[in-house]
């Protein structure tokens, strides 16, 4: 039942040599690289909005050099990844390039932010999403949780399908997302130009009281949400066809100039439009009204919109079992992230992601607003340590015309830098738990990698002079009668060893000489001990003789336990057996010198 069902849900087990077939082209990495990045277009220019409102109406003609100054951070993002691009085309963005060349503690620093951005993203974009959902259908906005949670439910399906089946269900999507936005702008624009739709908005330039520069690096901040997801292309580079690097640059550069214009062009029509933040409905929303009304072409923008904002958790769910996987293979994570699963992706990193992010939906009731800045704090860490990374290779390497790539690095780190410190004064009240957060995973990645690395050199043997110690060995059997269960036991232990013991736990005088008598009537060949249990106890008697065995054994022979167990044929059946079974292996697990093995008895009825 649950193989048919995994097999339903995810699909058929595919072979290791068709690894290459889900190489992705450059159509499909954008609609699963880039759906974070455009998706942030619904929500970029509203951050900017919601901070400029705290001075009043009259301030929001701020938004349009804002919005400027976000845009031109975007152009030295994107040139800064895409020589990283070509740099480390093996792909781990942040993490590979601060590990090479700061260290690793500023790669561990990087690979843990990115890891929490991740789980954000995820959660971001489904609660922006579920927001997009509820100003269309207000009714719905009490459920906001609940749908949240079901559509990281379905995402996490649709990943562990494989990255070349979710592509290919993304990609239409996500390109009506772009068709939609941009049929937005430019009918807004031409409703503009033509008098159709009258400037609403306050005179640019115009004095307004209440401002500081304070609020105004608080709102570029905001602002800079809009280029989370940026990095998840130079993170992602093995997942391309060849030759990866090349498509993953213009990948990434299709993405900026993608981003470029519909960013720009919704923080225009919202300036024009007069439009004003609401916590009922979004701006994007307010903006599809005043252009086409709330007809069939408004409910489109906000199903697409919608729809892009919660697949957007996909470039998470493509880039963190990645970063999973480098982390894993540096052994600073459990080494279940670098097994792929059935569809050839890595399914616990899967898994996780979509576990902790439904986590993180739960405990902040689904609110955008205050997951958007641990969000973006959570991304421009690993910005400004990939920059700093990449001017330190610069001045190392010296490569032919390194000067211009060491220029534009130092710009995007002198930038992301000044807006993560922009994060940390205006944002603390916050933020403030990342701070607490981010160094409990990393000392996790080096508890982990301690623990590693000191099993490493436990386990490691010389091969010249190390050869198996061959030992006799005694098997214990725990029985509680003379049944056939206990009969293939005896015949299997005695497959292994002739120095096989069974022991019997009896409470009264009557049931043990019953046992004996039983026992010397079968005469399976195998001596019987039978321990008296004063106090109705199986374990501590069989705990006793077990140490006195293995004392008598000591050096000479392998100790082993073998439990009898049955294998029901329903699962509620097990309920009704097994306990102690299960209880004296619980037992016996801490115990050093004493193996515990399984003989499995398939019951019929």
């Amino acid at each position: 039942m649950v193989t048919k069902l995994k097999r339903f849900l995810i699909g058929r087990p595919m072979k290791s040599t068709e690894l290459a077939e889900e190489k992705l082209t450059k159509l499909k990495a954008l609609a699963v690289l880039s759906s974070d990045a455009l998706s942030s277009v619904a929500y970029g220019t509203e951050q900017i909005l919601l901070v400029l409102m705290a001075v009043g109406f009259s301030a929001l003609w701020y938004s349009i050099p804002i919005s400027l100054a976000v845009l031109g951070l975007l152009l030295v993002l994107i040139l800064s990844y895409r020589q990283t691009i070509y740099a480390y085309p093996s792909g781990g963005g942040a993490y590979i390039v601060a590990k090479e060349n700061l260290g690793v503690p500023f790669g561990l620093v990087a690979g843990g932010s990115l890891l929490v951005d991740y789980i954000l993203t995820v959660a971001v974009s489904a609660s922006a999403g579920t927001d997009a959902i509820t100003s269309a259908f207000p009714s719905l906005h009490e459920d906001r949780v609940l749908i949240a949670v079901f559509m990281i439910a379905a995402l996490t399906i649709l990943n562990l399908r494989g990255i070349t089946e979710s592509a290919t269900i993304l990609a239409y999507p996500v390109y009506l997302f772009i068709f939609a936005i941009l049929v937005l702008i430019g009918a807004g624009v031409f409703q503009f130009a033509t008098g159709a739709v009258p400037f609403t908005g306050t005179t640019y330039g115009a004095a307004v009281n209440g401002i500081s520069l304070f609020l105004l690096v608080k709102a570029f901040s905001s602002g800079c949400s809009a280029l989370t997801g940026v990095e998840a292309v130079s993170n992602a580079i093995p997942n391309f066809k060849a030759p990866a690097e090349k498509n993953a640059a213009r990948t990434l550069m299709m993405m900026g100039a993608i981003l470029g214009v519909m960013f720009m062009g919704i923080s225009l029509l919202a300036y024009w439009y007069g439009i004003t933040p609401t916590a009922k409905e979004t701006v994007v929303s307010q903006i599809a009204a005043a252009t086409f009304g709330r007809g069939m072409m408004y409910y489109f923008i906000q199903a697409v919109t919608a729809l892009i904002l919660f697949l957007a958790a996909n470039t998470a769910f493509s880039a963190f079992p990645l970063l999973a996987f480098m982390l894993a293979k540096d052994k600073f994570m459990p080494h279940m992230f670098m097994m792929r699963g059935d569809r050839l992706g890595f399914s616990n990193g899967i898994i996780v992601l979509g576990v902790f992010s439904a986590i993180l939906i739960v405990i902040f009731h689904g609110d955008t607003e205050n997951l958007i800045p641990l969000y973006a704090i959570g991304v421009f860490i690993p910005f400004t340590l990939s920059q700093a990374g990449m001017m330190k290779r610069w001045i190392t390497l010296k490569p032919s015309g390194w000067a211009v790539p060491f220029l534009i690095n130092t710009v995007g780190m002198l930038t992301t830098l000044t807006i993560t410190l922009i994060f940390v004064v205006t944002k603390f009240s916050q933020i403030w738990m990342v701070f607490l957060f981010l160094p409990a995973v990393i000392l996790a990645f080096r508890k982990i990698n301690q623990h590693y690395r000191d099993i490493a050199d436990e386990l490691r043997i010389d091969i010249a002079t190390e050869k198996p110690v061959v030992k006799g060995s005694v098997i214990v059997i725990p029985v509680a009668g003379v049944t056939k269960v206990v009969s293939s036991t005896i015949g299997y232990a005695k497959s292994l060893t002739d120095n096989v013991v069974a022991v019997y736990v009896g409470f009264d005088e009557e049931s043990i000489k019953k046992m004996e008598a039983k026992w010397e009537q079968w005469n399976p060949g195998v001596r019987l001990i039978v321990l008296r249990s004063r106090y109705r106890s199986i374990i501590r008697p069989l705990m006793k003789f077990i140490e006195t065995v293995e004392w008598k054994t000591a050096d000479t022979d392998h100790v082993t336990v073998l439990i009898p167990q049955f294998i029901t044929k329903k699962w509620w059946h097990n309920f009704l057996h097994n306990q102690t079974s299960w209880l004296i292996r619980a037992y016996l697990y801490t115990r050093r010198d004493v193996t515990i093995a399984t003989f499995p008895y398939h019951l019929q009825k």
